[in-house]
């Protein structure tokens, strides 16, 4: 990644981040708005995209994960995203409140917001909150990180976090995690 990367997120921040954006207008797609990114790990642009149908099984209700399409990520980068207990509630919220059909993440007007609302809308919401260095890509930066260091509580490895993030490299996805000197310090205390 050229550049300044994006800063990751504590979860005082996230809740923090939350709760700003819960008093807004329109709490309920905010809140969605922000857990897609923090809790899946999309892009701006992936968020402005995404519908209904990636989100709901046959039913119509919410599934049990994101099934994002290549025609909306990134290079192609489609994948299947679980869903977060926390991303899953606020999607049945909105999902109460909305038709079930078309983007999920609707602007004022009802159609598709656009990447650079996105974009806007979180930079807005750090500003608000005094939060320097942040952008839309820090809940995708948080959600990278986490599922990094937690990877091998699930069994997992960094593959398993490349294919959530939608990276063709394995490279890309180490760009992202951020490093942590504690957990350093640590692990060089159990050698």
């Amino acid at each position: 990644m050229a550049g300044k990367k994006a800063k990751i997120l504590s979860d005082e921040q996230v809740n923090t981040l939350l709760a700003h954006v819960s008093a807004m207008r329109h709490p309920a797609r905010n809140r969605v708005l922000v857990l897609l990114s923090v809790k899946s790990g999309l892009r701006a642009a992936e968020i402005a995209k995404i519908t209904w149908d990636m989100v709901l099984d046959p039913s119509g209700s919410v599934g049990p994960a994101i099934e994002l399409r290549d025609r909306i990520a990134k290079m192609g980068s489609g994948r299947t995203i679980p869903l977060h207990r926390d991303l899953r509630a606020a999607l049945e919220l909105l999902l109460g409140q909305t038709e079930g059909v078309g983007p999920v993440v609707r602007s004022e007007r009802g159609g598709h917001m656009t990447p650079v609302s996105i974009v806007n809308f979180f930079a807005l919401a750090y500003e608000a909150l005094g939060l320097e260095g942040c952008s839309s890509h820090s809940g995708r930066r948080t959600f990278i990180t986490r599922c990094a260091r937690q990877a091998h509580k699930a069994g997992g490895s960094l593959r398993d976090v490349q294919l959530l993030a939608g990276h063709k490299s394995i490279l890309v996805t180490q760009e992202y995690i951020d490093a942590d000197s504690d957990a350093q310090r640590r692990l060089v205390s159990l050698i």
